[in-house]
């Protein structure tokens, strides 16, 4: 069953371009300091935004600490429960170009919600090999969790309504840094 297109508009800004760099610098300096720096970490990103998110998130530590971490792109498609209210899925594929083996595994997306989508990385994660430890760095918690799932890392809590939409807009897919809220065109 196919769910309908649903058309959003912007309601609110929540963070702009400064705003959302200084939140990932805040959370490169986190995970450093939680990590005791950056020996055995490795990145991996839920496409599309959580890969980018990763990636900016390494620059940062790089950029802080001098050490480069590898980041891997994780599609989560096939691993979805709602597989058949989705219509025909779109596989983008995995791309981890290294072993996840007793690394600590910081898992990145834009966006938490139910989690849903976190539990969809995890199987897929765990299917890849066995990481000494996963952490989770959710851009924006916005609540309404149906799953018992907790990120490590936030940038942003931001409760919202049901109705409502967190758009995080990245300039590499959306020409613009800046986090918005969007409710249905019909509200």
């Amino acid at each position: 069953m196919n769910r309908p297109a649903q058309h959003f508009r912007e309601k609110a800004q929540v963070l702009d371009e400064a705003a959302l760099d200084r939140a990932l610098t805040r959370i490169a300096h986190e995970i450093l300091e939680r990590n005791a720096g950056a020996s055995d970490l490795a990145f991996v990103g839920i496409r599309t935004r959580g890969v980018t998110i990763a990636q900016r998130l390494t620059a940062k530590i790089a950029a802080i600490d001098g050490t480069t971490l590898p980041v891997g792109a994780l599609d989560i498609t096939l691993y979805r429960d709602d597989l058949d209210m989705r219509g025909a899925p779109v596989v983008r594929g995995t791309d981890i170009p290294f072993s996840i083996k007793d690394k600590t595994v910081v898992l990145v997306d834009d966006v938490l919600f139910t989690g849903r989508t976190i539990r969809a990385a995890l199987d897929a994660l765990i299917d890849l090999g066995r990481p000494k430890m996963i952490q989770l760095a959710s851009f924006i918690d916005r609540g309404h969790r149906e799953l018992p799932i907790r990120p490590d890392y936030v940038g942003k809590n931001l409760p919202t309504s049901r109705r409502e939409s967190v758009a995080v807009r990245l300039r590499e897919h959306d020409g613009e840094d800046r986090v918005v809220i969007e409710e249905p065109e019909d509200v």
